[in-house]
């Protein structure tokens, strides 16, 4: 193998597996050492940096980052049920107990460059667009049908999950940058929006419409049917109060888990989710169905709605077909009865969220936007730029329904693209991304960070009572991490972002820091082809997708290899180095965002 050119920035940052599998690329292991040292405000300003909304998603995220990290890896053999850094929470911890970091935010542009910019949505990627815009001096405006920012975080979250108060401080920073919000003003008409001369027009709406379910009884018995996401934002805006006391809810994603544990809480007794595929199968994360269950409600899998049953257009109850799954030999699922009898569940109204959809009534078939078979917009993927060159989409609008940290990285992506387009580069030259490389060392064998690693588990949020909680729509159940609890979890972080670096030249093949190792990730041996080199090691080398760190020929000619896949960054190595062949060094990157890493913006009379 050749050595390992640690100069790409992807070699070292897909080292750092948790910043890696986050879409908008969140220095993880940087803000959890800042929780820990006790800067929250600190670690929060990392946060806002890349994902716009770290108090919302420190609630609400969907959590890439937490299969990926390093901790559940490696301590697979020693734990029963080895579990992630808590992430997510954390990064609450830094919103809930940071000062006021207003005046730490950017100011309003004083220096417009005289042009604008339209976002078609107040969701979380049309206001990273705006975050990212508005300081640079581009005038932009935000169009949204509902008073208050926040899309689908205001409408389809639940309140017991995500507060009011948390939605409006952090929207309310976007548009604290000089934003202008056409607050309860619809977009009817693309054709009207570009006849008011914007440079460029950002579509961020969403997925707005839920999928509906067309089997027999549907029409007949309406008015006890409703569509999952209509329903949740009828609720958030007050219009619906109460539900009947036995409700069915169709659906195995978040939506669905959102759905029934609102209902529960407005008198909804009997409770049950139906879903077609296995429990395991089910789209929602594992948390929300653990959330649904501990408020006990049933999660009854493998069933397949066949009809609404009413009498005299009153539901009373619903049909469903038993089947299983079967795998043919390339691992394709198919669904089979089991030819047992039909079940009937009794029921008084039920929740569809079966998945959700984009519609773009109000672009025109003129417009010269081209659309997909499957109704989505032909965009570039990597530019988000539509086939009307000034129109970019983002978020759900773009690619499809996912989740917040997506519309958010999406709206970093689609920002870059507006700053070059409206500058006059190549969208498709992505600015490289920044990055920093730097020694933490402060004595002959003493670096600047803790570096014990303790078999501590995974610490448990605590939630409010289930009895209490259930009592009403607004209480917040999660109660977050307090201060003692989130340093004692932020230890758990394994500071994967400390890499260990190597200068061949200074070693002398002792191999006192393989001994020493304790995850036998460190072994010198004759170079070879991947495949070889992973096989001799003195621990095989089994996940592919993790690289190996090769290094240059040493005097022996073997090279040093190590398995990144199981590093701990415990820094052992480089303590037992005696000639300081090993280095621990902080990794930093900073993705690119508009006006940072490409040309200035160009500046032009209004």
């Amino acid at each position: 193998m050749q050595p390992t050119d640690v100069r790409d920035p992807d070699y070292f940052h897909k080292v750092v597996d948790c910043q890696w599998a986050c879409p908008a690329h969140t220095p993880v292991p940087e803000y959890i050492r800042l929780i820990a040292a006790g800067r929250y405000s600190d670690a929060y300003l990392v946060n806002w940096k890349s994902n716009v909304f770290p108090g919302i998603l420190g609630r609400t995220c969907d959590r890439p980052c937490e299969p990926a990290c390093r901790r559940g890896r490696v301590e697979e053999k020693q734990a029963a049920q080895p579990e992630p850094v808590a992430i997510c929470r954390l990064k609450r911890v830094a919103a809930d107990l940071k000062d006021d970091i207003r005046d730490r935010l950017p100011r309003p542009s004083t220096r417009p460059n005289g042009l604008r910019v339209a976002c078609v949505g107040a969701g979380p990627s049309s206001l990273t667009v705006a975050r990212d815009l508005a300081p640079l001096g581009y005038s932009v405006t935000i169009f949204d049908q509902d008073k208050r920012a926040g899309g689908m975080i205001r409408t389809q979250i639940p309140r017991f999950r995500l507060p009011e108060e948390v939605i409006d401080e952090e929207t309310g920073y976007v548009l604290g940058l000089g934003v202008t919000f056409r607050a309860g003003e619809r977009v009817d008409s693309l054709g009207s929006l570009l006849a008011e001369n914007f440079d460029a027009v950002f579509v961020g709406t969403g997925a707005p419409r839920g999928r509906d379910l067309d089997i027999p009884g549907r029409s007949e018995a309406a008015a006890a049917i409703h569509v999952g996401i209509d329903w949740l934002s009828s609720v958030s805006f007050g219009h619906t109060e109460r539900i009947g006391r036995r409700v069915i809810v169709l659906g195995g994603g978040n939506t669905a888990m959102d759905c029934c544990r609102t209902a529960r809480r407005l008198g909804g007794y009997d409770v049950k989710v139906v879903v077609r595929s296995g429990f395991d199968e089910m789209k929602a994360s594992p948390w929300e169905k653990e959330d649904a269950l501990h408020e006990g409600i049933p999660i009854l899998d493998f069933m397949v709605p066949k009809a609404f049953v009413h009498t005299d257009g009153r539901l009373r109850a619903m049909r469903f077909e038993k089947v299983r799954a079967v795998y043919d030999d390339q691992g394709r699922r198919e669904l089979v009865p089991t030819a047992e009898p039909e079940i009937e569940l009794e029921c008084d109204e039920v929740l569809i969220a079966v998945g959700q959809q984009n519609a773009f009534p109000w672009i025109e078939p003129d417009s010269g936007i081209e659309f997909d078979r499957w109704g989505m917009p032909v965009l570039d993927r990597v530019t988000l730029q539509s086939t009307v060159p000034k129109v970019f989409f983002g978020g759900d609008a773009a690619l499809g329904p996912r989740n917040i940290i997506w519309a958010v990285a999406q709206g970093h992506d689609a920002a870059v693209s507006i700053d070059k387009f409206l500058n006059g580069e190549d969208i498709r030259e992505r600015p490289a991304p920044g990055v920093t490389l730097v020694s933490q060392k402060m004595g002959i064998h003493e670096w600047s960070y803790d570096n014990a690693v303790a078999p501590e588990p995974r610490h448990k949020v605590p939630w409010r009572d289930v009895n209490q909680a259930l009592n009403s729509i607004r209480v917040e159940v999660e109660l977050g991490f307090d201060p003692i609890t989130a340093f004692k979890e932020a230890q758990r972080c394994l500071n994967c972002d400390v890499q260990t670096v190597f200068a061949a030249a200074q070693c002398i093949e002792c191999d006192a820091c393989a001994d020493v190792c304790p995850t036998d990730c460190i072994s010198f041996v004759p170079n070879a082809d991947e495949t070889a080199l992973r096989a001799r090691l003195r621990a095989p080398a089994l996940n592919q997708s993790q690289a190996l760190y090769v290094s240059t020929s040493l005097r022996t000619g073997r090279v040093l290899v190590k398995d990144e896949d199981v590093c701990l960054h415990c820094g052992l190595c480089a303590e037992r180095c005696p000639t300081g062949a090993w280095d621990m060094q902080r990794f930093r990157l900073d993705i690119t965002q508009a006006g940072s890493g490409c040309r200035s913006t160009q500046r032009r009379a209004a």
